[in-house]
C-alpha cells in the first residue's frame, strides 16, 4: 500500500497531466469560468459611429485574440461576441445584462457612447465583470463614476482638448465658438477644450448644439460665423464632425475662421478629402504611418477592412490583448483579480508604448498633435497627417491629483 505522501503526489501528477502538464496550466484552467474567456464588443454597427468603431472594432478584437493565442499559447479558450447597442443606454444595458447573466461574458469593450458606457459599467460592477471602454470621452468614467472593474483605455475629453485647443490658443487665436453635439459625449468634449482654452488665456464666446446624427448644420454654422470667433471648435465626433467640416467649407467659413476638431478619425478625413480638411488640427493617439510597427499592424487591418484603423479600433485591439494577458497572469477571469494583474503590467503594443493603468482606471499613454496635410503634401494613399507635437502621457491626461475617483488614495 502506497505511503500517504506518495498517494498525494500521484494525485497531483494526474491532475497536472489532465491540465496539460504544468502547474501554471492547471492553475489557469481551474481559475477560468467554464474554461473559456468570453469578450463582448458592444458597438455601433449602424449609426454615426459605425465607421470609427463598428465592424472595425470587432475585427481588431479578433486580431488581438488571434495574436494572444499565437504568442502566449493559453490553456483556456477565448470566445468573441458582438452586438449593436444603437447608441441607446437602455439597449446597451439590456444586451450587457444578457451577456453577463446568460452568455457568461467576462469583459465588454468598445462602447462608442459615454451614456451607454456609464449604464454598462454600473451594471458590470454589480455583476463583478470587467468593462474597458475605448470609444467614449467622458471624464466621469474615471472620476465620480469610477469603479474597481472599469478601465478607460484610448482617450478622453481632457486628452483631446489639451493638444489641439492649447496649441491653437497659445499660437494667438484666443476666441472660440463651439458647435456641440447635444448629448453627454458632446458636453464632455467641449469641457475638455474649454479647460485648455482658458488655461492658455483664451475665451469661449458661445455654443450651438445639434442632435446626434443630424444632417443639416446650417443654423449652427451661421451662428458660429456671426460670433466672429477666431476658432470654431467642433465638440462632436465621427460623421457629425465630418458633416460640419463639409458644410462649413460650403459656407466659406475657412480661411476666415479656423476649424478645430475635438474628436475626428482618419476614416472621416478620408471621406472629407484633403482639399476640404487641409489645415485642420487634431489630437490622436494613433496614426498608421507613425513607425514600422504601426504600418505593419495597419496593413493587416487594411487587408480585411479596406480602411486604415481609427484610435477606437486599434485601442480595442490593445485593450483586448492586455486584458487577456491579465487573465493569464492572474490565473483567473475573476474581474478584480484580472484588473489587479493588468495594473501591474505596462502596456506595450502597437497602440501604446509604456502605457500604464492608474488607480482611477485611466490608462495613460502619449498622445500626438497632428495637422491635416494639403493634397500637394500627400505622397501616398492615406498619407494625411503631419506630426506637430508629441504630448507625453503625464501631460496628455488630467493629473491623478485632480481626480475625484474614490479609489485614488489622497
Amino acid at each position: 500500500m502506497p505511503h500517504p505522501t506518495q498517494f498525494r503526489f500521484r494525485l497531483l501528477a494526474a491532475a497536472l497531466a489532465i491540465a496539460g502538464g504544468s502547474p501554471c496550466a492547471m492553475a489557469q484552467t481551474q481559475g477560468i469560468s467554464d474554461g473559456e474567456v468570453r469578450i463582448g464588443v458592444l458597438t455601433d454597427l449602424s449609426g454615426v459611429y459605425s465607421d470609427a468603431s463598428g465592424k472595425g472594432s470587432v475585427l481588431a478584437a479578433q486580431m488581438a485574440i488571434d495574436d494572444f493565442v499565437a504568442q502566449n499559447k493559453p490553456s483556456f479558450k477565448v470566445k468573441l461576441l458582438s452586438a449593436d447597442m444603437q447608441l441607446k443606454p437602455d439597449i446597451g444595458a439590456s444586451i450587457a445584462r444578457t451577456w453577463f447573466d446568460r452568455e457568461g461574458v467576462d469583459m465588454i469593450t468598445d462602447l462608442p457612447s459615454s451614456a451607454v458606457t456609464l449604464a454598462v459599467m454600473n451594471l458590470a460592477v454589480e455583476k463583478n465583470k470587467v468593462v474597458i471602454p475605448t470609444g467614449p470621452a467622458s471624464l466621469r468614467i474615471t472620476n465620480e463614476d469610477c469603479n474597481p472593474t472599469t478601465i478607460h483605455w484610448a482617450y478622453d475629453e481632457y486628452s483631446q482638448g489639451q493638444g489641439t485647443a492649447r496649441a491653437i490658443t497659445e499660437a494667438g487665436k484666443k476666441t472660440w465658438y463651439f458647435i456641440e453635439a447635444d448629448y453627454a459625449g458632446g458636453k464632455a468634449l467641449r469641457g475638455g477644450f474649454e479647460e485648455a482654452i482658458k488655461s492658455a488665456g483664451g475665451q469661449v464666446l458661445g455654443a450651438s448644439k445639434h442632435a446626434l446624427g443630424a444632417s443639416d448644420f446650417s443654423s449652427q454654422i451661421v451662428q458660429a460665423q456671426s460670433s466672429k470667433a477666431e476658432v470654431i471648435g467642433l465638440a462632436n465626433a465621427a460623421g457629425d464632425t465630418a458633416n460640419v467640416i463639409k458644410q462649413s467649407s460650403e459656407f466659406g467659413v475657412t480661411p476666415k475662421q479656423v476649424l478645430a476638431a475635438s474628436l475626428i478619425h482618419i476614416t472621416e478625413i478620408h471621406g472629407i478629402g484633403l482639399k476640404t480638411a487641409k489645415g485642420l488640427y487634431l489630437t490622436d493617439g494613433f496614426y498608421w504611418d507613425r513607425n514600422d510597427a504601426s504600418r505593419a499592424w495597419a496593413q493587416r487591418f487594411f487587408e480585411q477592412r479596406k480602411k486604415m484603423p481609427t484610435i477606437v479600433q486599434v485601442g480595442t485591439y490593445s485593450a483586448v490583448l492586455h486584458y487577456l494577458k491579465g487573465v493569464q497572469a492572474a490565473g483567473t477571469d475573476e474581474a478584480k483579480a484580472t484588473v489587479a494583474a493588468m495594473k501591474k503590467m505596462p502596456v506595450n503594443d502597437v497602440f501604446a508604448e509604456n502605457g500604464r493603468i492608474r488607480d482611477d482606471g485611466r490608462m495613460v499613454h502619449d498622445m500626438y498633435l497632428y495637422e491635416v496635410k494639403s493634397p500637394e503634401e500627400s505622397r501616398k494613399p492615406w498619407d494625411y497627417y503631419k506630426l506637430k507635437a508629441v504630448i507625453p502621457a503625464e501631460k496628455a491626461f488630467r493629473p491623478i491629483e485632480q481626480s475625484t475617483c474614490r479609489l485614488v488614495k489622497k
